[in-house]
Formats: structure tokens, C-alpha cells, sequence
């Protein structure tokens, strides 16, 4: 039941070029920037990322982005990311938009067991009609859009509405970062820290958390926990220096 390996390095050692992975995060906050340090030391390419955001030029999710090593994303924002932009619209990178909520939920249903689900967001836009650009050529050519998905109309309170069926989401590998975390795997997320963080540890078939603070099994009071261990197959316990590297995207102040 000890799940515990000695390093991010040999957590995500079987992670292999092609792979797909979702990311907890939102913005930079709760990000696993040490397992993406090691994904990023270890080498593997044409990844497929599921994630709220691509981080930013030189931390987070950006640092695999400006190696070359994301081959498609999916994800619910990225204005924070130049390089992104600049792969993206040169037909470096393929990308899928996705709907925040959408997108949470696919991850949801992904480590639900749920196949697929319809919800009213994207109804009557090209969400639903198909045609999104998802790959551009170097000259700026569509050259692969999203598909049209299957409608429905459900009565509602508000009279009958369109809604969309989005299908779930599961990812080889799961990536997260947790506060307090056990053996068993365990986790308890602190604050905004908590975001996709559960959903990306849900939709993986294979969950790697790292932990800020590793405690035994017992210790954690069960009506703290987000995530149950039955979710996580290896923790990884950071150091303090590890644990307090944190960034945001954008500081701001005010005078006293």
C-alpha cells in the first residue's frame, strides 16, 4: 500500500513519448511543477496535454511547450502564453478549446466511468456546429477544425433548450500537487490550490501526486480529504525548498 517512490525523476520514468496527460493547475497555482520539471528532464515528446491552461513562457506547462515536447492541447484558456500563441498560429501545436466547465467535467467523467454527457454550454455555436480551428499551417490555413457534435433538445424550466454531447476524458497519466498527502495516496489540496487538481487525479489511469507535506496513513482527518487514495498510484514528497517554489502569473499591488 506504500505508494511512495524516492523521485519525481523515477515517478514519471514509464511516461512515454505519445502519451496523453491531464494536468491539475489553474493559472500557476497548484500546478506540479517538480513532475513537470522531470517530465521535461526526462525527455518524452508529442504529448498530448489536458489541462485548465499551458502555463506561462518559463514555468509550468509553457516549459514543455517551448521544448517542443506538447504535440496537441486541450485546454480552457491560454492568454497567458506567448510561445503558445506562436505555435499555435504557425501549426506547431494543435489545439481544442474547450468550455472551463466543459472541460471539468469531461475530466469528472473520466474518472466516473461516465462515457459521455450532454450540457447546455456551446449550444447553437460552433462548439456544437463543428469548425473551431484546431490546426493551422504555416501559412495560416485552417487545416483541421473540431467536428460537429451530436444535439438534443431537453425541456427544462426555461422552456426546451439545445443542449451538447461532450464526451469524457481519460488520460494515461495524471499529474497533480497537493498540500498534505499519505502513503496510501491520499490528498488533501489547501485553498485555490484545490481547482482541477481532483479532476486530473480522477481522469488518469496512472495518478502522480506530489506532496508538500507526507504524513502516515491515519493522520488525515477523512472529512478533510478531496482525493482517496484509491485514485493515486505514486506520491512523490517534496522538499522544502520544492514546496515553497511557487509562482503566479501577474503581481499586483496597491499602495498602503
Amino acid at each position: 500500500m506504500d505508494k511512495t517512490v524516492e523521485s519525481a525523476a523515477e515517478a514519471v520514468a514509464d511516461i512515454a513519448s505519445g502519451s496523453t496527460i491531464a494536468v491539475g493547475g489553474f493559472g500557476l497555482s497548484g500546478i506540479p511543477s517538480v513532475l513537470i520539471g522531470a517530465l521535461l528532464d526526462h525527455g518524452a515528446d508529442e504529448i498530448e496535454a489536458v489541462s485548465n491552461n499551458a502555463g506561462v513562457d518559463d514555468w509550468g506547462l509553457g516549459l514543455l511547450l517551448k521544448a517542443g515536447r506538447l504535440r496537441r492541447m486541450v485546454a480552457s484558456y491560454v492568454g497567458e502564453n506567448k510561445e503558445f500563441a506562436r505555435q499555435y498560429l504557425s501549426g506547431e501545436l494543435e489545439v481544442e478549446l474547450t468550455p472551463q466547465g466543459t472541460l471539468a467535467e469531461r475530466m469528472r467523467a473520466g474518472g466516473s466511468g461516465i462515457a459521455a454527457f450532454y450540457t447546455v454550454t456551446g449550444g447553437g455555436t460552433q462548439v456544437a456546429d463543428g469548425g473551431l480551428p484546431w490546426r493551422y499551417d504555416a501559412e495560416g490555413n485552417v487545416v483541421l477544425a473540431s467536428p460537429p457534435k451530436d444535439t438534443r433538445t431537453f425541456e427544462t424550466a426555461d422552456g426546451p433548450k439545445e443542449f451538447v454531447l461532450e464526451e469524457a476524458i481519460v488520460a494515461d497519466f495524471g499529474l497533480v500537487r497537493a498540500w498534505k498527502g499519505d502513503r496510501h495516496g491520499t490528498l488533501v489540496y489547501r485553498r485555490s490550490a484545490r481547482n482541477f487538481n481532483p479532476l486530473a487525479a480522477m481522469c488518469g489511469r496512472t495518478t502522480i501526486a506530489e506532496v508538500e507535506h507526507l504524513v502516515e496513513p491515519g493522520e488525515l482527518d477523512p472529512d478533510h480529504v478531496h482525493t482517496p487514495g484509491v485514485f493515486v498510484q505514486r506520491v512523490v514528497e517534496l522538499t522544502p525548498e520544492q514546496a515553497a517554489d511557487k509562482r503566479i502569473e501577474k503581481r499586483t499591488v496597491r499602495s498602503r
